[in-house]
C-alpha cells in the first residue's frame, strides 16, 4: 500500500507544480480501482478546442489495481477519465470539475460506477445520466462488438430522447454554471451517439425515408452556433463533423472533392472559427504545397485565432520545400529594446541571419568571425540579424550576453518556442542563412563566418 500511495504522488503531483501558480482552484482528488479484465493505463484528459488532450495516465498496480490522480483543474467544466483513446467514446467517461472534488469510481470492462459516498452532486447527476444512456452509447460506440442496426437502434434512440425531456426534474445541484450546461451536455450526447451509429460501419443501413424522427431535429448549423459550446465539450469537433456528414447524406448533397467539398461543408457551419478549424482539419491531411495554396487562398480568410495561426503554420512547414527565390518567412520579434522588427522592414538590404543561443559553444565561436565580417562590410546594404532561440526563461541571460560581448547588429529573441526553426526545419545552430534584398532565399544553409566564402557570398548577393 505505501508504495502505490507513493507512486501515485510522484506520478501525479508532479503535473500541478506548474498549475498552482498559474491557478487558484482548489485541488482535485481522483481515486479508483480497475476492475477490467485487463490491466491497462489509466488517463485523465482535459478539453481542447473540442478535442481530448491527454494530461496525465498511470498503470495501476498489479495488486488491487488502484489508480489515483491529484490535480488542479485549469477551468470549470468537462474532464474525461478512461483507458480509452483521445478522440474516441470507447472506455472514456465524463466527470465535471470546478476544483475541491473528490471523485472515487471503479473502471469497468465497458463502464464505471460511482464508490462512497463522497462524490459530487455534479458527477452523481452525469453518472445518472451515463446510466440512462448506457445501452444506447453502447450501440452507436461498440459497433465492432455489437450487431446492432437501425431497427433496434432507432426505437431506442426515440425512447432516450424523450426520457431526456423530464430527466432533470428534481436534480438541480445548486451549481448554477453546471445546471445550466448539464442540458447541453445531454443533447451533445444524444446527438453524437445518433450520428455516430450512422457513419460507423452497420450490417445494414436505413434509407432516408427510414430515418426516425429525431434525426430531423438535428441541425449542424445549430450545434455550431457557439464556438464555446463546440470547444467545452470532449468529442465537440467530432460530433460535429459527424452531424454534417449526417446532414449530407439527408439532404441528398452530392459527394464532392477539393474546393466544392469544402465550400459545402462550410455552408453548414455559422461561426468563422469553427470554419477555420474545419478548413485546418482539410489542410492537415494534404501532401502538396501547391493544394494548400489553392484552400488558404479561398479559405486563408477564417484562420483568426492565435491558436489556429499556429497550426496552420505547423502544417505548412512539412509542405514547404524551400529553394533558392522562394519569399522569406516573414519572421516578427523584438529586439534588445522591445522593439518589433519583421523581415519586411529588412526590404532593400541583403539579411544575413544567424541563428543561436546563449547556451549553445559553437555559436558563442562565431562571433569574433561575425564582428568582422559585420565590420568588413559597415556601410553597405547588408543587415546583420542575430535570431536567439533561447527558452524564455533565459532572455535576460541574452540580453546580458548582448551587453557584455558588446554584440552588434540586429539582435531578436525568437525563444525556443518561436516558429522559426520549425519554418526552415532547423536542428542544429549555429545556422545561418542569406537572403536577397527583395527577402527572397539565397541560402538556407550557408557558409559561416569564420569562412571566407560567407563573404564572398554576402558580396556576390550585393552585386545581383
Amino acid at each position: 500500500m505505501i508504495k502505490t500511495r507513493l507512486k501515485l504522488c510522484v506520478c501525479l503531483l508532479a503535473l500541478t507544480f506548474s498549475a498552482m501558480a498559474q491557478n487558484r482552484r482548489e485541488r482535485v482528488e481522483i481515486t479508483g480501482v480497475l476492475k477490467m479484465k485487463r490491466n491497462a493505463a489509466v488517463k485523465l484528459f482535459k478539453v481542447v478546442e473540442g478535442k481530448n488532450v491527454e494530461i496525465s495516465n498511470t498503470i495501476p498496480e498489479e495488486n488491487g489495481r488502484r489508480f489515483g490522480f491529484l490535480f488542479y483543474p485549469e477551468y470549470e467544466g468537462l474532464y474525461v477519465i478512461g483507458t480509452g483513446q483521445a478522440l474516441t467514446y470507447n472506455e472514456n467517461y465524463k466527470f465535471y470539475f470546478k476544483g475541491g472534488e473528490k471523485l472515487s469510481l471503479s473502471l469497468l470492462d465497458s463502464t464505471y460506477v460511482l464508490n462512497g459516498k463522497l462524490n459530487s452532486k455534479e458527477n452523481i447527476v452525469l453518472t445518472q445520466w451515463h446510466n440512462q444512456i448506457a445501452s444506447l452509447e453502447d450501440k452507436s460506440v461498440n459497433f465492432g462488438k455489437r450487431n446492432s442496426t437501425f431497427v433496434d437502434f432507432f426505437p431506442l434512440l426515440e425512447e432516450q430522447n424523450r426520457k431526456s425531456k423530464t430527466f432533470l426534474n428534481g436534480k438541480a445541484t445548486g451549481n448554477t454554471k453546471f445546471d445550466r450546461s448539464m442540458k447541453d451536455y445531454m443533447d451533445w450526447d444524444l446527438a453524437g451517439y445518433a450520428a455516430n451509429f450512422m457513419v460507423t460501419p452497420r450490417t445494414a443501413y436505413p434509407s432516408v425515408e427510414e430515418y426516425s424522427p429525431f434525426y430531423s431535429t438535428l441541425k449542424p448549423e445549430d450545434f455550431a452556433s457557439s464556438t464555446a459550446a463546440v470547444y467545452s465539450n470532449p468529442y465537440g469537433a467530432k460530433i460535429l463533423s459527424a452531424l454534417i456528414s449526417l446532414k449530407t447524406r439527408q439532404q441528398a448533397v452530392k459527394s464532392k472533392s477539393g474546393l466544392e467539398m469544402v465550400r459545402n461543408t462550410l455552408a453548414f457551419l455559422p461561426n468563422d472559427t469553427l470554419k477555420g478549424d474545419f478548413v485546418l482539419e482539410v489542410a492537415s491531411h494534404l501532401s502538396k504545397y501547391e493544394d494548400y495554396k489553392v484552400l488558404m487562398g479561398v479559405n486563408g480568410k477564417y484562420i483568426l485565432t492565435n491558436s489556429q495561426k499556429k497550426k496552420d503554420k505547423e502544417i505548412l512547414s512539412p509542405l514547404l520545400t524551400l529553394k533558392t527565390g522562394d519569399p522569406a518567412f516573414n519572421f516578427s520579434y523584438p529586439d534588445k529594446d522591445g522593439k518589433t522588427v519583421t523581415m519586411a522592414d529588412l526590404k532593400g538590404k541583403v539579411v544575413l541571419v544567424d541563428v543561436w543561443a546563449t547556451w549553445c559553444e559553437p555559436c558563442r565561436a562565431e562571433i569574433p568571425h561575425l564582428k568582422k565580417l559585420e565590420e568588413e562590410m559597415k556601410g553597405k546594404d547588408v543587415a546583420f540579424v542575430s535570431i536567439s532561440i533561447d527558452y524564455r526563461k533565459d532572455k535576460e541571460k541574452w540580453l546580458q550576453m548582448i551587453k557584455d560581448e558588446k554584440l552588434g547588429g540586429i539582435q531578436l529573441f525568437a525563444s525556443a518556442e518561436g516558429d522559426l526553426s520549425k519554418y526552415y526545419k532547423i536542428t542544429g545552430i549555429p545556422r545561418f542563412m542569406v537572403f536577397d534584398k527583395e527577402g527572397k532565399i539565397v541560402a538556407l544553409d550557408s557558409p559561416q563566418p569564420s569562412q571566407p566564402a560567407l563573404k564572398a557570398l554576402l558580396e556576390k548577393t550585393l552585386a545581383n
